[in-house]
């Protein structure tokens, strides 16, 4: 015979004060804990989306990022003519040539300057990224000093509106329009002309190379053909595992400091939970007797307590959840480890964080819950009665 929950959700609700309390330090934890996984899911989903499918980057192989590969004019005709690379409406092989360098920019309302991408692209290097839309002026004219600047950039650093002139590699550059990348990583950076930043920053080799597959599933032949040529020291990744990979030092960062904060202030939490419940004991000993000699096993009193906690642990849980769903409406940047750029992106909430902040929130109610409930569970009836 169990004890009927409305019992159980009366208790709390008599010691509503202290239930809030004990729920409100349960919800901060919470909010930390999903605030983090937000955090890391926002960071992949950004730069996951910044790559297609279908499109394969190539770079120097033992290179981790563009900025420290080479990929030389000659090693780029090969990959350009591979049968394994999508030809255009017009019989041009869909490909991109370009150069990736950073320049320092100074962020609105910051004195500190910050690392920018600049990505020079070929002239098929917008439709290769179908995600990229001009939401104002122009793209920048093939063989002049213009530029167009991501969303993000736009937003964030100073003298990057259409129509403004940034210095940099000792000319002057004109920004002609703002492009928006869905919330992808391109936002964080200014395009232009490749040949004309190759010559400005006096460099000779391409730091890589897009490409759009004929075939999707022809990927491994393609990246094996590439492999083996010996006039290549390239590899082959597709364009979404490659940007998921510059990810990876971030993501680590992220989730360790965050997931040791919350670990920290977990504990305090479930020692909040406890004293609580460790209370609710204390002033319900003559209740507990009576359910003892009413006929309820101390395996019924047991459950009862933990199913206190357990409550008490998702009412904390829904709290810090619901507070940590605001953060969707803020943007993030930071510095990628892997560029050192840089690079703005969202908190994602998703149904799988969302199913683990409450399994989490109701993990530490239990924790919390467990000694008292075990303690109200030991109590002899005679003792309880006689306490009474």
């Amino acid at each position: 015979m169990a004890i009927p929950f409305s019992y159980i959700l009366r208790n709390l609700w008599a010691r509503r004060l202290t239930t809030a309390l004990t729920a409100g330090g349960l919800a901060l934890v919470v909010f930390v804990f999903a605030t983090v996984l937000m955090l890391d899911a926002g960071l992949k989903q950004t730069l996951v989306t910044t790559g297609e499918y279908d499109n394969a980057v190539a770079i120097r192989k033992g290179s981790e990022t563009e900025i420290q590969s080479g990929i030389t004019r000659a090693q780029a005709a090969i990959i350009e003519t591979h049968p394994a690379v999508a030809l255009g409406p017009q019989g041009r092989r869909l490909a991109s040539k370009e150069t990736v360098v950073l320049i320092s920019l100074n962020k609105t309302g910051a004195s500190k300057p910050s690392n920018v991408v600049i990505r020079g692209i070929s002239t098929l290097g917008f439709e290769l990224r179908p995600q990229v839309k001009l939401v104002a002026g122009r793209k920048f004219t093939p063989g002049t000093a213009e530029i167009v600047v991501g969303a993000s950039i736009a937003k964030g650093f100073e003298g990057t509106r259409p129509g403004a002139r940034l210095r940099f590699a000792q000319r002057d550059w004109t920004v002609v329009g703002v492009f928006d990348a869905r919330g992808s990583g391109f936002d964080s950076e200014i395009w232009g002309d490749a040949d004309q930043l190759m010559q400005a920053f006096r460099r000779t080799n391409y730091s890589s190379m897009v490409v759009r597959l004929a075939d999707t599933q022809a990927f491994e032949r393609f990246r094996a053909d590439l492999d083996t040529d010996p006039r290549l020291t390239v590899e082959i990744k597709r364009e979404q595992v490659f940007y998921s990979d510059q990810s990876r030092a971030l993501s680590t960062f992220i989730n360790i400091l965050g997931l040791t904060l919350t670990a920290i202030f977990s504990i305090g939490a479930m020692i909040g939970a406890m004293i609580t419940m460790y209370a609710s004991v204390s002033s319900r000993v003559a209740e507990i007797g009576t359910l003892r000699a009413l006929g309820f096993r101390r395996r019924n009193v047991l459950a009862a307590f933990l199913a206190e906690s357990l409550l008490l642990g998702l009412a904390g849980g829904v709290a810090g959840l619901a507070f940590a769903s605001l953060m969707q409406f803020a943007s993030f940047s930071t510095t990628n480890f892997q560029t050192f750029a840089e690079l703005a992106f969202r908190f994602t909430l998703t149904p799988a964080i969302a199913a683990k902040t409450l399994a989490f929130s109701m993990a530490m109610g239990l924790a919390g819950g467990f000694l008292p409930a075990a303690r109200a569970a030991r109590m002899k009836i005679v003792d309880s009665l006689r306490a009474a």
